[in-house]
């Protein structure tokens, strides 16, 4: 498998019926010569990956006013390009990741036909931090809102991986006008916050986490998280994964989400109404899967279906196959859930 051409993604999907309708782009930032936006660190000229070079020509900063910063928010995120016939996906990531993670799957779902958001969840990805804003639970959760009172306006099919998978039903219980259905991927929700870092002096927290940042930290994880991967397409994913680190409010941000306590939704699983798709790598070796087995018993009303030979990251090794359970279960009527 190469870094530069994915072998494992399939020719273009056909679709017929979606809304051709441009969405009006008010908010403008500088490009530089090579096409990405001039508020990505320079480090993406050394990003092989051509789908993630792609996706991150489209990044683009939207502003957003939360009810705990005194300013707007400049918020990255990829908008789609047409407005489809069912309720927008919203792509969130996983834990100190960004947007790109989505690289290989979104091009499916759009071409499919859906309206498809990449969100940089508060505190990680490509937004604009200057100002330090607090990147607590609460904070991340009001921000995500915000943006979709501002953007997109109508009930959205949340996806969340692994650690998104918290923040997604977060704010489905808190918020639930704004999430029609959930979609969870090797889902990280049954761990109890940050536990005990959250107790950790400062100076502490500060040296933890430029350890997260560190070259063989992230390359050992990647070596963990996918399944089969060769070493050229490991160093190349993480350098990807690891882009958003290289800001200067990075460190910062993490401390504050990892002192604050961090995600604790235990309590709020079985108070999910929406209809909901588990998604499972067969293979992930982060997450066992007696855990989606557990997730999907204290689910109201969910279905869960596994991606073979696939680890922790379904929608990254597996996107042909991750887009096809997406699409399908977006294109469905709620009451057809049963047959997914």
């Amino acid at each position: 498998m190469s870094a530069i051409s994915p072998s494992f993604l399939p020719p273009c999907l056909s679709f017929n019926s979606f809304k051709k309708t441009q969405f009006n782009r008010s908010f403008h930032f500088r490009v530089y010569a090579n096409g990405f936006p001039s508020f990505l660190p320079k480090e993406i000229d050394n990003i092989k990956d051509p789908f993630a070079l792609n996706l991150a020509k489209r990044i683009e900063r939207l502003p957003v006013q939360s009810t705990f910063s005194e300013t707007s928010i400049m918020s990255s995120c990829v908008r789609p390009l047409i407005q489809g016939n069912t309720d927008p996906v919203v792509l969130l990531h996983g834990f100190d990741s960004s947007c790109l993670e989505w690289r290989y799957t979104y091009p499916l779902l759009e071409e499919a036909g859906l309206e498809s958001w990449a969100f940089d969840i508060l505190g990680w990805g490509f937004s604009d931090l200057e100002r330090r804003p607090s990147c607590d639970v609460a904070s991340k959760r009001d921000h995500l809102y915000q943006f979709w009172k501002s953007y997109i306006k109508r009930p959205m099919i949340l996806v969340g991986p692994s650690l998104g998978a918290a923040v997604a039903i977060d704010l489905a219980v808190n918020h639930p006008e704004a999430v029609s259905k959930l979609i969870l991927v090797d889902a990280s929700v049954y761990s109890e916050g940050t536990g005990n870092l959250a107790t950790l002096p400062r100076v502490f927290a500060y040296a933890g986490v430029s350890l997260l940042k560190s070259v063989p930290l992230r390359f050992y994880v990647n070596r963990v998280a996918f399944n089969n991967v060769s070493f050229e397409t490991s160093l190349d994913w993480m350098k990807i994964g690891r882009l958003h680190c290289l800001y200067p409010w990075w460190e910062d941000a993490t401390v504050d989400f990892m002192t604050s306590g961090g995600y604790n939704v235990v309590s709020l699983i079985k108070q999910v109404k929406q209809q909901t798709l588990i998604i499972w790598g067969e293979d992930d070796q982060i997450i066992e899967y007696k855990l989606a087995v557990k997730l999907h018993g204290e689910l109201q009303e969910a279905k869960l279906r596994q991606i073979p030979e696939c680890g922790h990251l379904p929608h990254v090794e597996k996107p042909s196959a991750a887009a096809d359970l997406i699409i399908k279960f977006a294109q469905q009527k709620s009451a057809l859930l049963s047959i997914v």
